[in-house]
């Protein structure tokens, strides 16, 4: 499904090249903790584009986080997650990429993205469902558009499989882990 503009466009979402503003977006996750808690985390650094408009190939959209700057707030259990092979192993793994096969247009505040999601030199396609939270132009004259984003992915898919038994039942780590990105987006300066 896809609702376009007289030009060809996405409503709701302006032609041009959009870049990431890291300072004011976030990527988080969460995922079950010994089945009643919820471990939620965060990547400090990342990137991403966002391309519309009239043109072969688009709407697409990139990004990547730096998998050593992930945060759960406790900086043993992220150590662990930065360095174990178990985990994201980041000597050999440093980075965690998206690119988009298809981006179609729900409406027109609503979308959803699908594409590779690269962890651990393994892709797995994932999907993403996609609100359009404004398209303002800024003080600056800078137009910007806001985007949240949110999907599930398994961490089986990527290779990440070590858990462990609990006496009473269950697992410790739970296998679907929550994505939420909360993107600011500024259009760039060459589109």
């Amino acid at each position: 499904m896809s609702v376009m503009d007289g030009a060809g466009t996405p409503s709701g979402l302006p032609a041009g090249e959009w870049l990431v503003d890291s300072g004011h977006s976030s990527v988080a996750f969460a995922l079950r903790h010994m089945t009643l808690a919820t471990v939620k985390g965060r990547f400090r650094q990342f990137e991403g584009t966002i391309q519309t408009g009239p043109g072969p190939g688009t709407p697409r959209a990139t990004g990547a986080v730096r998998a050593d700057t992930i945060d759960t707030g406790d900086p043993t259990r992220d150590e662990q997650l930065r360095r174990s092979a178990d985990f994201f192993d980041v000597e050999r793994y440093p980075e965690i990429s998206f690119s988009s096969s298809r981006i179609e247009y729900v409406d027109h505040r609503r979308l959803r993205v699908v594409g590779g999601l690269t962890m651990r030199g393994v892709t797995h396609e994932i999907e993403l469902d996609g609100q359009l939270d404004g398209t303002d132009p800024q003080a600056d004259g800078k137009s910007r558009i806001a985007l949240g984003l949110r999907g599930e992915l398994s961490r089986k898919d990527f290779g990440l499989t070590w858990n462990q038994a609990l006496d009473a039942g269950g697992a410790l780590l739970g296998n679907k882990v929550k994505i939420a990105l909360e993107l600011s987006l500024t259009r760039s300066e060459a589109s």
